[in-house]
């Protein structure tokens, strides 16, 4: 009976002091509500960058032929280096190197089957440029290594070209033709997570036999073996440091041989994006601490205004813990209520927000070949993380009602009577 009466007392308190009550509350589900639209945005635009990130491999590199720009061994600047296929063989030796592609660039680049044509890239590559740049093959497959060693006039069609020239119509099997010479249609694709699928893929050995580029390759794209910025620029420099020895060139010379090293950029901006969450829990801590000082303000006023009432329980016997856990336990009913609402509330609305967000990439990816575009996806909270932060409240929360609660227990009963 007497731990009913205790809750009934502190109902009572409450429903006597509603406006107080409310804005107690408002201030920890406030700061809770807070907490959980920060950390779900910081989220949301963390996924959506990651996502975008993940179109080409995380440790893709790109290198490319250029003139150079700095003197070396006595030859002048402005020489132009020209990579072949034997620097194919070299660079997928280097150790390091996972998957290698040379390219070999087509200009023109006319399609056409039956009454259909159109302009689009044709790209000619090794069989590892799928996995470098994410390909994923919807129909048939992708350029292999026979289609290399007997060079094939095999052609794997974009999305958007197969549309466009088969009007879905099957097209395995059949020839279309690139620039006025017929390639045969091995498979349909589409390309690493983008919204537009308008590249045909051939062999590279076929692209320079059949359009005059003898041995020549004008980039590569490649994978490596690296997890940290370190190892990808150690790769790097010993990839460069090759091609530089076997043409002649500078190795700092990034106008003889440019390049692109994709997960320097990403390992980059996750740290961004660590440092952006980092200031988010700052905020969003510093949110809940305004909401736990409100609390501790309001049972200071809940203790002086219960003075006299405190001396009376006193004098008739009442021990400093039976005061101790009587406002104790109204702090942790508002705390925890308040709290759980705000976290309710804040989850709710990331649900919903990441609802819209989906259904709009859904559309976008029907609009666009199956794949969408978004800077901002799955803006939820981890329910242990909503969870340890509404925790962390009741408890800061119960910390904030003890303070006042030890005062009203050292309180005299006579001072407590006295009291005006």
């Amino acid at each position: 009976m007497f731990d009913i009466d205790k809750w009934q007392e502190i109902l009572a308190t409450i429903k006597k002091n509603k406006m107080r009550t409310f804005l107690t509350g408002f201030s920890v589900a406030w700061g809770i509500f807070m907490l959980m639209i920060l950390l779900g945005s910081g989220n949301g635009l963390s996924n959506g960058v990651s996502q975008n990130f993940m179109r080409n491999a995380v440790n893709a590199m790109w290198l490319w032929s250029g003139e150079t720009s700095i003197p070396y061994q006595g030859m002048k600047e402005g020489r132009q280096i020209r990579f072949t296929n034997a620097d194919y063989e070299t660079i997928k030796d280097i150790p390091g190197i996972e998957n290698t592609s040379g390219r070999y660039y087509i200009s023109g680049n006319t399609f056409s089957y039956g009454s259909e044509y159109g302009s689009y890239t044709a790209i000619t590559c090794h069989p590892d440029l799928k996995d470098v740049e994410s390909i994923d093959i919807i129909e048939g497959r992708f350029v292999n290594e026979i289609d290399i060693n007997k060079a094939r006039k095999s052609v794997v069609l974009g999305k958007d070209i197969y549309d466009a020239l088969f009007k879905e119509k099957n097209a395995i099997g059949e020839y279309v033709r690139v620039n006025n010479i017929p390639f045969k249609v091995v498979g349909i694709c589409k390309e690493g997570g983008g919204t537009r699928h308008r590249n045909a893929y051939i062999p590279v050995s076929t692209g320079q036999k059949v359009f005059n580029g003898s041995n020549r390759l004008h980039n590569f794209a490649l994978t490596i073996d690296a997890k940290t910025v370190a190892e990808s620029q150690a790769i790097e420099t010993q990839v460069r440091e090759t091609l530089a020895r076997k043409h002649k060139f500078d190795a700092t010379d990034r106008s003889a041989m440019g390049s692109y090293n994709k997960l320097e950029d990403v390992l980059q901006t996750m740290k961004i994006f660590q440092a952006i969450n980092i200031f988010i829990w700052i905020i969003g801590i510093g949110t809940l601490i305004a909401g736990v000082v409100g609390v501790s303000n309001i049972m200071l006023i809940i203790v002086k205004e219960r003075t006299k009432e405190i001396g009376i329980r006193k004098a008739i016997g009442a021990s400093p813990a039976s005061v101790i856990g009587l406002i104790l336990l109204e702090s942790v009913l508002i705390t925890t209520i308040a709290g759980y609402i705000g976290l309710v509330l804040g989850a709710g609305l990331m649900e919903g927000i990441n609802f819209i967000v989906e259904q709009q990439y859904a559309a976008s990816a029907a609009t666009n070949g199956g794949n969408g575009e978004t800077i901002f996806r799955n803006p939820t909270v981890d329910l242990n993380v909503a969870m340890f932060a509404t925790m962390l409240l009741v408890f800061a929360g119960t910390l904030a009602g003890y303070i006042p609660a030890k005062r009203a227990a050292r309180i005299k009963p006579i001072e407590a009577l006295r009291d005006e």
